[in-house]
């Protein structure tokens, strides 16, 4: 049972600069939607106790900030997921790092637990990514990766990415900056559903939006150029299977690129790879632990081409 606001005083409806875990914490909720306390641990502040969090998250669900849904694995029926109520996304609405993203409130217990399994697969796929920055120096922190980017791509669909990534190689004085769109695969959908995710990429990749009130088609560019100066590369993260049937999705993947002449010309333009989540774990994304889709060699993701 959370504590209503109006029984809060005023003070405590915005986070203290004394406390600024509290703030990253709302945020990293507001952001991610979902997160254990050992993801937020690692997400935010790796060498802090797993105590300190418990304790902040605690002390924002008695302000009726945030709650909690147990995973529903059995073995672990101690862990729980925690996301914001209500209260807790009205609050974060007009944090500067979440203007322009949209708002993804979960109102209940029951719709936490719905999208659990897959919300905290996303999140756990962005952790290597931000741990392998750390450790090399590159610059890559919990608000450069959004979940569930979506992109018109015509006739009144939508592409809608697992995530976006932003990225930046540090090398010296140079610095070279990467996005990317993830795909987070559970093994949950068929084989050729997955594959034809690139279908939707390469949509993307050529739709040029019709200015309203033309009668003729007028050449405004790619509609992606209104919010990327390149092109993301594309990484599908695989997990939920066994090596054997990974193996073959991510042939799956290839066939698609090597068949389809959508996809096969997006190729020609956008790295496109994939790899498996346990795989990023144990290595780092920077290994080569990345099957490019177009053929050759597992390389590392930022050297995908």
């Amino acid at each position: 049972m959370t504590r209503s606001t109006s029984c809060v005083p005023a003070a405590e409806l915005a986070p203290s600069p004394a406390e600024p875990l509290r703030l990253q914490v709302l945020t990293a909720l507001a952001l991610h939607r979902i997160a254990t306390i050992g993801q937020l641990r690692q997400m935010l502040r790796p060498d802090g106790s797993r105590q300190l969090f418990s304790r902040v998250l605690n002390q924002l669900r008695s302000a009726g900030f945030v709650d909690l849904t147990p995973l529903p694995d059995s073995d672990r029926s101690r862990t729980h997921a925690w996301y914001l109520t209500p209260e807790g996304a009205r609050l974060t609405r007009g944090l500067p790092v979440l203007r322009g993203r949209p708002p993804y409130p979960i109102t209940s217990t029951t719709a936490a637990s719905l999208k659990t399994p897959h919300t905290l697969t996303v999140v756990r796929s962005h952790l290597p990514f931000a741990a392998d920055a750390r450790r090399l120096g590159h610059e890559h922190g919990p608000w450069d990766w959004t979940p569930e980017v979506a992109h018109p791509i015509g006739e009144g669909e939508r592409l809608v990415a697992d995530a976006v990534m932003h990225y930046t190689v540090v090398d010296g004085e140079h610095r070279r900056k990467l996005r990317a769109f993830v795909e987070v695969d559970r093994s949950t959908m068929s084989s050729e559903r997955l594959a034809v995710k690139l279908i939707e990429y390469a949509r993307l990749f050529r739709y040029e939006a019709q200015p309203v009130g033309r009668r003729r088609a007028v050449s405004t560019g790619p509609a992606w150029l209104r919010w990327y100066p390149l092109f993301p590369r594309v990484l599908f993260v695989l997990t939920g299977a066994s090596p054997a049937r990974l193996g073959a999705r991510i042939r799956d993947l290839r066939a698609m690129v090597a068949q389809h002449p959508l996809v096969a010309s997006l190729a020609r333009e956008v790295p496109l790879g994939a790899a498996v989540l346990e795989d990023i774990e144990e290595h780092g994304p920077s290994e080569s632990v990345w099957v490019p889709l177009s053929g050759g060699e597992p390389r590392p993701w930022t050297d995908l081409s």
